[in-house]
């Protein structure tokens, strides 16, 4: 194993770019689909960000480093990513947020229609959002099995909410097939691209999307907590009304009118004052990804991905696959099922291994392959066999939980 990976590592065309992000010495790190590793960017622009543009310049920059343009800015940026217009996409918020204020802009632009539609097991901040607006009245949420979604279409539906990359199988929907499907319905479309943003190609444009959020957290690399971002497909912004009608979504926030007027298109998004530091930040990992490029980055995960499942068939571990085994079917991720998954977890992480653990029994592993290695494979899987082969996992330590797991 360790040498087919210092071959395959000294063939591949994206191996330097590792050098462009803080990995910390003797960590393997297979949660970039969690919180991305930082850039060594960041800390410098964040740096100037902080000492000159706010430290010196003050209320100014907002005007002089054109604080107030960020979002748009970056949601120009993250578009492309996506298969999106520059103007179709905001860098606001978080995906919970975005999430509320485009299922109500989307259950109102469907009058008579109160259902909204997912899947059981989808991101539970999705489901609490539907939930949210069915006790104030405004929603109804249905649930159906992904295989039975296209028959769940029916007259009642108003949207479709379905993460396109699965957080705990990294399984992957059809876009262009179900988005087809709820608009033959008269439905609209709300993709979750967590997941996806960042690591695999999405094209909302092919695929007729009429909506969308994505994390700047994960594979953007944009910290933790970092800003979101909201995509409207321009044919629906001017009759988009959300909920959350903060200033700085007003069509003229500094003339301090005593009436709500909202911004012309994707603008209409915005709700409070820009957080400057997280788009600045959130921005540096955004342009790293861009230069990268989708395509290469998605073949290397892949590749990643085969040759982990390569290594662990080798090492005689047996653990049940619940992604795809396809990898054109899966997002950038592998997860297994195991009862003590959270203990096997915590077992690697002492060992420098940092993988995740999803409740109540999945052991995941996130390959960002801006910044992994094949070697990085190799040296997780002969941690894993040992930790399962000598029963470390069964130390009491790791049977503890923290408050975040």
């Amino acid at each position: 194993m360790t040498e087919r990976a210092r071959h395959l590592d000294a063939a591949d065309p994206l191996g330097h770019f590792r050098e462009r992000f803080a990995v910390p010495e003797g960590v393997i790190y297979l949660d970039g689909n969690s919180l991305g590793c930082l850039p060594k960017a960041t800390p410098a622009r964040l740096e100037q960000v902080v000492r000159e543009e706010w430290g010196k310049d003050l209320i100014r920059s907002w005007n002089s480093a054109s604080w107030i343009d960020l979002p748009q800015r970056v949601g120009a940026k993250i578009a492309p990513l996506v298969g999106a217009q520059p103007h179709e996409v905001i860098a606001c918020d978080s995906v919970s947020v975005n999430l509320f204020k485009l299922i109500s802009a989307a259950l109102a632009m469907r009058p008579g229609r109160t259902v909204v539609l997912s899947e059981p097991g989808n991101f539970p901040t999705d489901l609490y959002m539907i939930e949210g607006l069915e006790q104030q009245g405004l929603a109804k949420r249905r649930l159906a099995p992904r295989d039975e979604l296209a028959g769940a279409l029916d007259d009642d539906v108003a949207l479709l909410l379905l993460t396109h990359a699965h957080y705990k199988t990294g399984e992957l929907f059809d876009m262009i097939a179900l988005t087809r499907a709820a608009h033959d319905a008269g439905a609209l479309v709300l993709w979750d691209l967590s997941h996806s943003g960042g690591a695999l190609p999405v094209d909302l444009a092919a695929c007729e999307a009429d909506l969308a959020v994505g994390c700047g957290y994960k594979y953007l690399n944009g910290g933790p907590g970092a800003p979101a971002y909201a995509f409207v497909a321009e044919r629906h912004q001017a009759a988009l009304r959300q909920p959350l009608s903060g200033w700085m979504g007003h069509a003229k926030p500094f003339a301090f009118s005593d009436d709500y007027s909202p911004a012309p298109g994707v603008d209409r998004m915005l709700c409070g004052t820009p957080p400057i530091l997280g788009l600045a930040a959130l921005e540096v990992g955004v342009d790293l990804i861009a230069e990268i490029g989708i395509a290469p980055l998605h073949a290397k995960s892949q590749h990643l991905s085969e040759f982990f499942r390569q290594c662990l068939a080798e090492s005689g571990v047996e653990l049940e696959l619940v992604s795809p085994a396809d990898p054109a079917r899966r997002g950038s991720q592998l997860s297994f099922r195991h009862p003590q998954a959270f203990a096997i977890c915590q077992a690697l992480i002492a060992r420098g291994v940092i993988g995740d653990f999803r409740d109540p029994d999945i052991l995941r592993f996130g390959f960002a392959p801006a910044y992994l290695r094949f070697a990085d494979m190799a040296e997780a899987v002969r941690n894993l066999a040992e930790v399962m082969q000598t029963g470390e996992w069964q130390r009491a330590e790791f049977g503890e939980r923290g408050a975040v797991t």
